[in-house]
């Protein structure tokens, strides 16, 4: 679309337009009319399956805008356009979870410059790639650090570790562990940027159904919270409800 000076690239897929999260989980999940470059980014990177990353990179860049409808049917599908100002008075566009990360936690490190550096180099080269990173308060001389990579890579992960930094997580790894069980939920929207308290809900809303969060990860326009795989669509559910997603966008502004 941007080689032909296109104003305007349609993409035709199996459902209407982007929801304010999956549909299967949530079945009052509301079609999104408008939706900002950015978010739309965040949502398909953390999760979201309607549009592909470089698809909507090569719309951001080139100011082609994007119009994701169905194959089926007329009806208007959802824009996604530069950030008008509109879009920052709703707080949360999207709630998303990724199920496909696995945890892995370094124990007893060296609290010194350059550990980090040497256990990261060896996944770098090996082309893993590395999501969230968490390192605990130094106690004693020593710290623990938690990241987290592909599901996939987790074994390779493992390996790499123990091959190449032996020094750092022992020998035959016995200070590395790892947990298949995760998953990633995290909240969009470029409403963050000019509204507090979005991180005080979303942990709120998460311990009200007794779920654990086990990392944070945050941007200037999404959170993401690692907890149990088993309880991602409650999770998903509950944040949702909460942020009142499935209500009129009208009603939704000053939540």
């Amino acid at each position: 679309a941007a080689a032909l000076n296109a104003d305007v690239c349609e993409i035709y897929t199996d459902v209407d337009g982007v929801y304010t999260t999956d549909t299967n989980v949530v079945p009052t999940a509301r079609k999104i009319d408008r939706i900002s470059y950015e978010e739309m980014l965040e949502l398909a990177s953390l999760g979201a399956k309607v549009l592909q990353i470089r698809s909507v990179e090569l719309g951001m860049k080139y100011g082609v805008k994007i119009h994701v409808r169905s194959s089926f049917s007329d009806v208007e599908g959802t824009w996604v356009v530069p950030e008008e100002s509109a879009m920052e008075k709703v707080v949360v566009s999207g709630v998303t979870v990724a199920k496909d990360e696995a945890k892995i936690t370094c124990e007893d490190l060296p609290d010194t410059s350059g550990v980090a550096g040497r256990l990261f180099a060896p996944l770098a080269d090996a082309g893993v790639s590395v999501d969230m990173i968490v390192q605990n308060q130094a106690y004693d001389g020593t710290t623990d650090l938690t990241f987290t990579v592909p599901k996939g890579d987790r074994k390779r992960t493992v390996e790499i570790l123990r091959a190449k930094v032996p020094e750092l997580v022992g020998k035959d790894g016995e200070r590395v562990s790892y947990d298949d069980e995760i998953c990633k939920v995290s909240v969009v929207g470029v409403g963050m940027r000019s509204h507090a308290g979005v991180a005080k809900t979303m942990f709120q809303l998460l311990a009200a159904d007794n779920i654990n969060i086990q990392l944070i990860s945050t941007s200037e326009i999404k959170i993401s919270c690692v907890i149990a795989r088993k309880y991602a669509e409650l999770a998903v559910r509950c944040l949702h409800e909460g942020f009142g997603l499935s209500l009129p966008m009208s009603e939704r502004t000053s939540l």
